[in-house]
């Protein structure tokens, strides 16, 4: 933690944001914002805060966050003057559905309220109860079907996962991992009958088809295809620029080197990695 006091309250920030948007007095950059126009600088502060996380720069975390949540301010000051809701009702909203979705924590449904000492419910039992009171709250709020609002906005992997996850809570999913490789098998097949074919919109479809089964796994064994594919980013960057560096340091130019050339540049980069650890150790 942090030695340097604290001299602001979430208050101020609320203040602070209102005179940001002062139309008398306030900055014209916020002043013309609106709720769709925030929405990329809202996604982009979400991504910040992912990397600074995935980079274990925790320092830079805490500035993140800190913009993440002057989004949220930004929004409930606009809903404010819309008269829609402010950001008091924001965070009662809030604190009500997770009073809500945590009976095993506050059996009463007030913050005042505990359990009896002893009594931990199993993991299995608490998260029925939440995806069981998630279910209510969608249909209360009158959802269409089972995979009903699950944002079309999400990227695209995320979406995936959650219409999976959804689907498995309703009893729709593979018993294990095992026929989703399967699957995975037959989804390549058939993109690779798609582009012998030589049709592009089957090709299309069937990728789409491959890339949803990889998610499939990716959630059967515990990970998410999202922070998969940043990761192999990641890997693909690093070994890319210490292909430069070794260029670099031997005076040759990248841009002249045949495809073969590179091919073993790249082969340098792989043998210079550590190798993977071992299985359970």
């Amino acid at each position: 933690m942090s030695a340097k006091a604290s001299h602001y309250r979430i208050d101020d920030l609320v203040h602070l944001m209102a005179r940001l948007r002062n139309p008398d007095s306030g900055c014209p950059w916020d002043i013309k914002q609106d709720f769709q126009s925030i929405v990329p600088h809202t996604l982009e502060e979400t991504y910040e805060v992912v990397d600074a996380i995935e980079r274990g720069d925790f320092g830079h975390l805490c500035e993140e966050l800190g913009d993440l949540l002057f989004q949220v301010i930004f929004y409930a000051q606009m809903a404010k003057e819309q008269e829609l809701f402010d950001f008091s009702e924001i965070i009662d909203a809030l604190a009500a559905k997770l009073l809500k979705r945590h009976p095993h924590v506050f059996p009463d449904g007030v913050l005042q309220s505990e359990r009896k000492a002893g009594l931990v419910p199993e993991l299995s039992a608490i998260r029925n109860n939440w995806e069981q009171q998630k279910a209510k709250d969608r249909l209360d709020k009158g959802a269409l079907g089972r995979l009903a609002d699950i944002p079309l906005a999400l990227p695209a992997l995320s979406r995936s996962e959650k219409l999976q996850k959804r689907a498995a809570n309703h009893g729709f999913d593979w018993p294990d991992y095992r026929p989703v490789l399967d699957k995975i098998d037959e989804e390549l097949a058939e993109l690779r009958e798609a582009i012998e074919g030589d049709n592009e919109q089957h090709v299309e479809e069937e990728l789409g088809d491959l890339i949803f089964a990889c998610v499939n796994l990716g959630r059967h064994r515990g990970f998410n295809l999202e922070s998969c594919l940043r990761r192999a980013n990641q890997k693909f960057e690093t070994r890319f620029r210490a292909m430069e560096v070794i260029c670099e340091n031997k005076g040759l130019d990248f841009e002249k080197l045949s495809l073969e050339g590179k091919n073993d540049l790249w082969l340098q980069v792989k043998r210079l990695e550590p190798p993977p650890p071992l299985a359970n150790s």
